[in-house]
C-alpha cells in the first residue's frame, strides 16, 4: 500500500504493520485531546482496528490493529476531527512535547501553535528529531527525547540545545524565531542524528547560554496542579478505558499517563493506575510477540510477574527486541528477548553488552530476587 511504512515510527499517513495490523500513531496538537474527541478516537479504535490504544513516549496515542481496507476512511474521520495532517511530511516535523502542566493564558499552547506553522515549511528532519514546549511551573520534560527545547527557567523562558546544560533567555515573542534559528544551525552541520550526540562531538552552536531549566518532578498518579494524573498499564489501553477517561479534556504524556483536566474524582475503571505505589509503574514493556514482528518473545506477561520484585526507585525494562521502544532511555536492568529467551543488561539501553544472556524467563524471577534481596 502507497504510504505504508515499515519501521520505527509510524504516523497517521505513514502506518507501520505490525503482528497484529497496522499502527495508526494519531499526534494531537499541544498534546491534548477534547473529550469528544476522546470518545470519537474509541469508537474508531473498535471500528478500524481492535480496539487496543497506545500511549507512547512521544505523548502520542496508536491505534492498533487497523485493516488496510479501512485506512481511507480512518483518515477521513481523524480529519473530520482535526487531527490529520496535510500531508506525512509535516506530520512527521510536528514532533513536539508538550508540557502537561501548562496553566491557562501561560504561552505554552501559543508557543506550540507558532512551532507547528514553523516547521510546515522547514526541511525534511532526521527520523525522530523533535522539540519540546517544556513552559509550564517548572520544566519537567528534561528526561525525555528532544533535541530543541524551549523551557522555563527561574526568571522567564530558555532556548536550549539538548546536550547543553544551560540555555539563551528568550521571550513569548523571541522563542519560536530563534528555534528555527537553532535548528538552521544543526541541519548546517550535516542534518545527520541527534543534537545532543553533535553537542557532544565538540560543536556549540552560536547561543547566549547561561540560564539552566528549572527543573520540576515528573508526574506520578494522582492530584495535580492540572487535575488528576492517572496512569496506564503498559501504556496500553482498551477503547473502553479511552471512554471511561472521557470527562474533561485529556493532557497526554511521555510517562504513560494522563491528566484529566480539571478533574478531582478517580474514574472507577480496572484499566487505570491512581495509586502512586502500584509496582507497575517500575516497569515497562513493549508489546512484544506476538503482536510485534520485531520482538523475539512476549513481554507484558513476564513483566507482570516481576514488577513487584522491582524496588521503590528502580526501573525494570522488558524489551522484545535491541530498539526499546518502551523505554528509549538506559535503564537500571533491562531485559532484552532474543529467539525466546533474554539478555540481562545493567545499567544500560537494550542493544548495550548484557551481564548476562540467553535467560529462561522462568529462571528469571529467582534471578532478581537475588539482586534486590537486603
Amino acid at each position: 500500500m502507497s504510504g505504508m511504512t515499515k519501521g520505527w515510527c509510524p504516523g497517521a499517513l505513514r502506518p507501520m504493520m505490525s503482528g497484529d495490523g497496522l499502527v495508526v500513531r494519531v499526534r494531537p496538537h499541544g498534546g491534548r485531546i477534547t473529550a469528544d474527541q476522546a470518545l470519537a478516537l474509541a469508537d474508531l479504535a473498535e471500528a478500524h482496528g481492535n480496539g487496543l490504544i497506545d500511549l507512547g513516549s512521544r505523548a502520542h496515542l496508536q491505534l492498533r490493529g487497523v485493516g488496510e481496507a479501512g485506512l481511507p476512511a480512518l483518515h477521513g474521520a481523524l480529519r473530520d476531527l482535526g487531527l490529520l495532517d496535510e500531508d506525512a511530511d509535516t506530520e512527521a516535523r510536528r514532533n513536539i512535547l508538550t508540557t502537561p502542566l501548562h496553566r491557562p493564558g501561560d504561552e505554552t499552547l501559543a508557543l506550540v501553535a507558532e512551532l507547528e506553522a514553523a516547521l510546515r515549511d522547514a526541511p525534511v528532519l532526521p527520523a525522530k528529531f523533535g522539540f519540546a514546549v517544556d513552559t509550564g511551573p517548572a520544566s519537567v520534560l528534561t528526561g525525555d527525547s528532544a533535541d530543541i527545547r524551549i523551557e522555563r527557567a527561574e526568571s522567564g523562558l530558555i532556548l536550549r540545545a539538548d546536550g547543553m546544560e544551560a540555555g539563551e533567555r528568550v521571550t513569548a515573542t523571541t522563542a519560536v524565531p530563534r528555534a528555527m534559528d537553532l535548528l538552521g544551525w544543526f541541519l548546517g552541520q550535516g542534518g545527520a542524528g541527534r543534537m545532543a550526540r553533535l553537542i557532544a562531538s565538540g560543536q556549540s552552536p552560536s547561543l547566549c547560554a547561561g540560564s539552566p531549566p528549572l527543573k520540576g518532578a515528573a508526574l506520578k498518579p494522582g492530584p495535580c496542579e492540572a487535575g488528576l494524573c492517572l496512569g496506564l498499564p503498559f501504556g496500553q489501553m482498551r477503547a473502553a478505558t479511552l471512554r471511561a477517561l472521557a470527562l474533561a479534556p485529556l493532557r497526554l504524556t511521555p510517562w504513560r499517563m494522563v491528566v484529566l483536566e480539571g478533574v478531582a474524582d478517580v474514574p472507577q475503571h480496572p484499566g487505570l493506575i491512581a495509586d502512586p505505589g502500584d509496582p507497575l509503574l517500575n516497569v515497562s514493556a513493549c508489546t512484544g510477540a506476538p503482536g510485534c514482528t520485531s520482538a523475539g518473545a512476549p513481554t507484558r506477561d513476564l513483566a507482570r510477574r516481576l514488577a513487584p520484585l522491582v524496588p521503590a526507585g528502580c526501573h525494570l525494562h522488558v524489551s522484545g527486541c535491541a530498539k526499546g521502544c518502551a523505554h528509549p532511555q538506559p535503564a537500571p536492568l533491562t531485559l532484552t528477548a532474543r529467539d525466546g529467551l533474554f539478555d540481562l543488561i545493567e545499567n544500560g539501553a537494550p542493544d548495550a553488552l548484557p551481564a548476562l544472556r540467553g535467560l529462561s524467563p522462568d529462571t528469571i524471577p529467582d534471578l532478581l530476587r537475588g539482586r534486590f534481596a537486603p
